[in-house]
């Protein structure tokens, strides 16, 4: 990692990798400060992981309690994707 002059402190830069058709879109709204976009998306994430975190330590449920959850809303989510593809082919 490079550090870069930021905000009067010196900080990490990270590099990342895109499509060039990324690349074109992105161009196209040049006046969209990207890694602002970038790091708000990771602050965001990271948040909600220390969310995630709070809840799990105060949860009860076992890791074979959570697998079985996860697979549920995942079948569940898939079954919902598929009438929405559903729906817009017809």
């Amino acid at each position: 990692m490079v550090a870069h002059n930021y905000y009067g402190g010196f900080v990490p830069n990270i590099t990342l990798a895109i499509t060039d058709e990324l690349k074109d879109k992105m161009k196209e709204h040049s006046s969209i400060k990207w890694s602002n976009v970038v790091r708000s998306i990771i602050e965001k994430k990271l948040s909600d992981f220390q969310d995630a975190e709070k809840v799990g330590k105060k949860s009860k449920l076992t890791e074979k309690d959570v697998e079985e959850l996860a697979t549920k809303v995942n079948l569940a989510m898939k079954v919902h994707a598929e009438a929405l593809l559903n729906e817009s082919n017809n």
